[in-house]
C-alpha cells in the first residue's frame, strides 16, 4: 500500500516538462501537448527586471484566469510527460519519503516531546502555525494592496502568481489527501486506541473525534501537509521572482520552513506530510512562474517589431514589420 501511494505521490511532484508551442491560441502555445519540448524555463532564465512588468505583461481578469487553467493542466498532466532522465530525481525522491516514512512515529514522539517540555517552543509552534492557513492570506492581501497602492507591478504580478499557486497547489493536495486516507498523528483510532500513521485510501470515513462526534471525511485526513504545501507554494514564487534581492529566497523559505516544522511540533501532520507537502508546493510554484514568463514572451513576440529590406522597381527598400 506504501509503495502504490509513494508511487502515486510521485507522479503529482513531477513537473511539467512537455508543452509545445503552436501558432494557435494562446491557451494552446500554453497547453498544447501533442509534443515533447522542454518546459518554458528550460535552458533559460526568467526575466525578472522590474520594467517588464508593465502592460504587455500584466494580469488582467481574462489572463488571470486562462494561466490558472493552463497551471491546474499542466500541473496534472504532467506525470504524462515523464522523461527518462528524470528516473534519478523520481527514486532519490522516492527513497527519501520512504525512509522519512519509516521513521514517522519516532520524529513524532521526539517533536511532541520537545513542545511538551519548552514552553517557548510550544508558544512559537502555536503562532508559526497560523501563517500556513488564514494569516498567509492575510499577508498575500496586504502585499497585493502595497503593491496597488504603490503602483508596483511588479509586486502585484507576483502576489497574483502567488495566489495562483495556491488554488492549483490546493487542488493538488486535496486530491493526494482524498487518495491517501492517512491518519494524523493527532487522531486516535477508537478501535486500537492508537495514533499509528495508517493509510486508510480513498473513500474513508474516520469514526470519530476525541470529543465522540463524527468528523469531516479530510478532518483526519493527513498526507501532504496542506499548511507546508501552501506555504512553499508561495515562498517558491517570491523567491523565483525576487532571486535578485538574496534576502527574499531567504525569508520566504525560512518562513515556510518553520510553517512545516510548526505542523510536526503542534502534532497534526507527520515529517512525511510536512517533507512531501514542501517539495510539492515547490514544484507548483515554480510551475507558476515559469508559465507565467512563457506567457510573457509569447505576448512580447506578438508585439515586436523587425526592421529588413526589399528589393522593388530595381532598389533596396528599407522596410518595418511591427508584430501586434
Amino acid at each position: 500500500m506504501k509503495s502504490i501511494l509513494i508511487f502515486t505521490v510521485v507522479l503529482f511532484l513531477v513537473p511539467a516538462i512537455g508543452f509545445c508551442q503552436q501558432k494557435d491560441t494562446l491557451i494552446k502555445k500554453l497547453d498544447s501537448v501533442s509534443k515533447v519540448q522542454p518546459d518554458s524555463a528550460k535552458n533559460r532564465n526568467n526575466d525578472i527586471k522590474q520594467e517588464n512588468y508593465n502592460e504587455v505583461t500584466k494580469l488582467n481578469t481574462r489572463t488571470y484566469f486562462l494561466l490558472l487553467g493552463s497551471d491546474i493542466k499542466q500541473q496534472f498532466s504532467a506525470p504524462f510527460h515523464i522523461k527518462t532522465k528524470d528516473y534519478s530525481k523520481i527514486a532519490a525522491f522516492t527513497l527519501a519519503a520512504g525512509a522519512i516514512i519509516a521513521a514517522d512515529e519516532s520524529i513524532n514522539e521526539l517533536a511532541v516531546n520537545i513542545r511538551n517540555n519548552n514552553p517557548a517552543v510550544a508558544e512559537v509552534s502555536k503562532y508559526v502555525t497560523r501563517f500556513g492557513g488564514v494569516y498567509e492570506a492575510y499577508t498575500l492581501a496586504g502585499l497585493a494592496a502595497y503593491g496597488i497602492v504603490f503602483k508596483n507591478e511588479k509586486l502585484k504580478t507576483t502576489t497574483l502568481l502567488a495566489t495562483q499557486a495556491y488554488l492549483s497547489s490546493t487542488l493538488a493536495f486535496e486530491s493526494l489527501k482524498f487518495i491517501s486516507g492517512r491518519q494524523r498523528p493527532i487522531y486516535y483510532d477508537p478501535k486500537t486506541g492508537e495514533n499509528d500513521p495508517t493509510w486508510h485510501g480513498p473513500f474513508y470515513r474516520f469514526k470519530k473525534t476525541p470529543y465522540g462526534t463524527k468528523p469531516p471525511v479530510a478532518t483526519y485526513t493527513s498526507f501532504p501537509s496542506g499548511h507546508t504545501t501552501l506555504a512553499f507554494a508561495a515562498a517558491t514564487v517570491f523567491a523565483m521572482e525576487y532571486r535578485d534581492r538574496p534576502l527574499v529566497p531567504i525569508i520566504s523559505y525560512s518562513a515556510a520552513s518553520l510553517i512545516g516544522l510548526s505542523r510536526i511540533t503542534e502534532n497534526k501532520h507527520w515529517a512525511s506530510d510536512v517533507f512531501v507537502g514542501a517539495a510539492l508546493g515547490y514544484l507548483c510554484g515554480k510551475q507558476v512562474v515559469n508559465n507565467y514568463h512563457r506567457y510573457s514572451r509569447l505576448q512580447k513576440q506578438k508585439q515586436s517589431l523587425t526592421f529588413n529590406l526589399n528589393y522593388f522597381g530595381g532598389r533596396l527598400l528599407p522596410g518595418a514589420v511591427y508584430r501586434f
